[in-house]
């Protein structure tokens, strides 16, 4: 492996930091971007129960607000619920916000990785053949270990470019589509939320 880095030039060096930045990322999001943690199955029946009990005071508030994104952006809706249903949107709109930047976080350097690294590859590519027509220049085509050394460097760092913005794109889009559907999952409980503390819809 490390005669196959070298081999592949000064290129492979900035190729796998964007490899390792890449694994660092999609770790960290598939940890944070648990369903569990963004949306608790049980943190909505447990609103309702403390709505009907009459027990959301300030510090039930502020302990739904920190439970998860979802407690969030519903505990927003609970702080104004009595200024109307207009103020209950508007605040759970910029709650929600806030959280849906938070679940995109790293995402945007995820997918320059992705954009990126073939282009790094292809720069590699560049290079390598540069070398192979200067040796040819100098030397002519009489020593094919030169010719080899530039046509294996220019195909490596393609190669090594490939791999990582291959992965890198595929689980860019797969964080991209999972954060959509906890936003949408966000949405709907907040418009209940807003209709059952305006009267519009009984609680379930």
């Amino acid at each position: 492996m490390f005669e196959l880095i070298k081999n592949g030039g000064w290129m492979m060096l900035p190729i796998i930091m964007c490899s390792v930045v890449a694994m660092a990322i999609i770790g960290e999001r598939f940890w944070t971007l648990r369903r569990s943690k963004i949306l608790p199955v049980d943190l909505v029946p447990k609103i309702w129960q403390l709505h009907r009990e009459r027990k959301i005071d300030a510090v039930t508030l502020r302990r739904i607000k920190v439970s998860s994104p979802l407690g969030s952006v519903l505990s927003a809706g609970l702080a104004n619920s009595r200024h109307g249903r207009d103020m209950m949107k508007v605040s759970i709109e910029e709650a929600g916000r806030q959280e849906v930047h938070a679940l995109e976080r790293y995402l945007n350097t995820l997918g320059t990785i992705a954009s990126i690294t073939p282009l790094l590859g292809l720069l590699g590519t560049v290079i390598g053949m540069i070398k192979v027509f200067t040796a040819i220049m100098i030397n002519g085509v009489s020593d094919p270990g030169i010719l080899a050394g530039g046509i294996s460097e220019a195909l490596i760092t393609t190669a090594a470019g490939l791999t990582v913005a291959i992965p890198s794109l595929i689980f860019h889009r797969y964080f991209e589509r999972l954060v959509d559907e906890y936003v949408v999952k966000m949405e709907e409980e907040a418009l209940h939320l807003i209709d059952v503390m305006q009267g519009e819809r009984e609680d379930s």
